[in-house]
């Protein structure tokens, strides 16, 4: 019935119809994209003219739905729905013909900003659903970006080598029809793309902020003058900011709580208000420094933002103790130089950290408890280890994982981690290599660090820290000066909400039996 009438003309009617479409055919559960399908078709048998004001757009899952099931994990799902990170289509209007506004997606459930690294594609270019468009560098590392259909690149809008891309921005333009590709040489962001990122609309206006009010400086001593610090503004209610706009006040040193009321919804501040803001007050030490003292600010990376990000918010969180014992690794040693010699024909060449992550793994299935995940209601116990293994990259720290470590043999175990730490260096990991693990090994040894304390990757209840090796003299009955011997220091950190003392402890004794008698680890 509906691809029968024709409307020679915007009206009443034609907004009905379309709503019709769009709605009743809603009610009886019919799929969306046939719901699209036929709007489309009546629009271009001229059937339906949508008026200007009344914009046609609908919600496109493919990039969100490709990059779900690439990194099948449930916090990336989660994370696209609640901030609402999909591609809007725009149908044609009088200025521009039908085209598609691509959207930076969230790779990653902790990103929050990208970085372009190149562009596959130039403008012009025909593009097939699936075709690499562009690489990105996450917080993590740096990941294809898919075409999400077929059709034509018609301008890219951000240009390779930007860095700091809000997720939600609007990145390129595709077009179906090739002809249409000349319509958007001139075509500029309005803005409107950065609204399916925005932040969740709060329930109330932020309330106007305070003028700070100073404090008295310390008096100076005899010796030493404290320098002048600006007072903390006085407690306020939360100032409800765009990402971008919080961004750019940070950078040019301006003050959010000083706008009364942004022109976002529910008075929150969004980029164009800025201009109403007051620069903050610089601290007079700050100032002092700056002038007296030669350094150098650094930009701060993806990675290393969301490394301080997580370990802050572990060590404010999670209750740490930590465990520590001297573990003989003289029958390990003599294995490891026995194996190599066997396995030197084949490439092979086993490290000690093998041998601990292997320990590590079986340890774990004695004490199940260390191999849990803290989730708020439940302590989520895992059946299978997968080890995270703390490799340093020139971008910062990064943790693949060595899945089923307990069912695999040393030789795999190595051949895992020589081949994860490379591709963790290279920066192409993937989701799935480097988001989980059940339990945490952080080996520092290599660098003659005798011992030290681990902090915690969340969700995760253990990290074990490794050290350096280091010869001891112990009693022996054959010699009355006693024998050499080779000692590593290892340092449990728990989470004492999942793992007790006792508990940790009873980890920290199987994993030291199973490597002073590495046999055992065949049983």
């Amino acid at each position: 019935l509906l691809l029968s009438v024709r409307l020679s003309q915007p009206s009443f009617l034609a907004n009905w119809t379309l709503c019709f479409v769009f709605n009743v055919v809603k009610l009886h559960n019919f799929n969306k994209m046939w719901r699209n399908f036929v709007v489309r078709k009546l629009i271009r048998r001229n059937q339906i003219q949508i008026p200007k004001t009344f914009q046609l757009q609908r919600a496109l899952h493919f990039q969100a739905q490709r990059f779900v099931a690439l990194s099948a994990c449930s916090q990336s799902r989660g994370l696209l729905h609640e901030q609402n990170l999909y591609q809007y289509r725009y149908y044609s209007t009088d200025a521009y013909p039908n085209h598609n506004r691509v959207l930076l997606p969230a790779l990653s459930p902790t990103m929050e900003m990208g970085t372009i690294v190149s562009w596959a594609k130039k403008e012009g270019d025909k593009l097939n659903e699936g075709d690499l468009l562009a690489e990105i560098e996450t917080d993590k590392a740096t990941m294809g970006f898919e075409t999400p259909e077929e059709g034509y690149l018609a301008k890219i809008l951000v240009k390779a080598g930007t860095k700091d891309v809000a997720i939600g921005k609007l990145v390129c333009i595709i077009v179906e029809n090739e002809s249409d590709v000349a319509a958007f040489k001139d075509y500029k962001d309005d803005g409107s793309s950065a609204a399916p990122a925005a932040a969740k609309p709060p329930p109330a206006p932020a309330a106007p902020a305070p003028t700070p009010i100073p404090a008295t400086p310390p008096p100076p001593t005899p010796t030493y003058a404290p320098p002048v610090v600006a007072a903390a503004p006085a407690a306020t209610s939360r100032v409800y900011a765009s990402p971008l706009a919080k961004k750019i006040a940070a950078e040019k040193g301006l003050s959010l709580e000083s706008i009364k009321n942004g022109s976002g919804l529910f008075g929150s501040i969004k980029v164009q208000d800025l201009g109403k803001a007051t620069a903050e007050v610089v601290s007079t030490a700050a100032a002092t420094l700056a002038k007296g003292a030669v350094y150098v600010d650094k930009q701060v990376s993806n990675i290393r933002a969301v490394i301080a990000k997580r370990l802050l918010q572990s060590k404010q969180t999670i209750p740490h103790y930590y465990l520590s014992v001297d573990v003989n690794i003289d029958e390990v040693s003599r294995l490891r130089t026995k194996m190599n010699t066997m396995l030197e024909k084949q490439g092979v060449k086993l490290s000690f950290n093998d041998f601990v992550i292997k320990a590590v793994a079986l340890a774990s299935k004695k004490v199940p408890e260390a191999n849990s995940y803290w989730m708020d209601s439940v302590i989520r116990e895992f059946h299978s280890v997968d080890v995270s293994v703390a490799v340093s990259t020139d971008k910062g720290l990064i943790t693949p994982i060595v899945f089923d470590a307990d069912k695999k043999g040393l030789v795999e175990i190595s051949s895992d981690v020589k081949r994860l730490a490379a591709k963790a260096r290279e920066g192409k990991l993937t989701p799935q290599e480097f988001q989980g693990g059940t339990i945490s090994v952080s080996n520092l040894g290599m660098f003659g660090v005798k011992n030290f304390s681990a902090i915690i990757n969340p969700p995760q209840a253990c990290i074990l820290a490794v050290g350096s090796v280091q010869k001891r003299i112990i009693p022996d009955k054959a010699s009355p000066t006693g024998k050499a011997a080779d000692f590593m220091a290892v340092t449990l950190s728990c989470d004492h909400r999942v793992v007790d003392g006792a508990v940790g402890a009873q980890w920290l004794a199987a994993f030291r039996s199973l490597l002073e008698q590495p046999e055992t680890m065949l049983l």
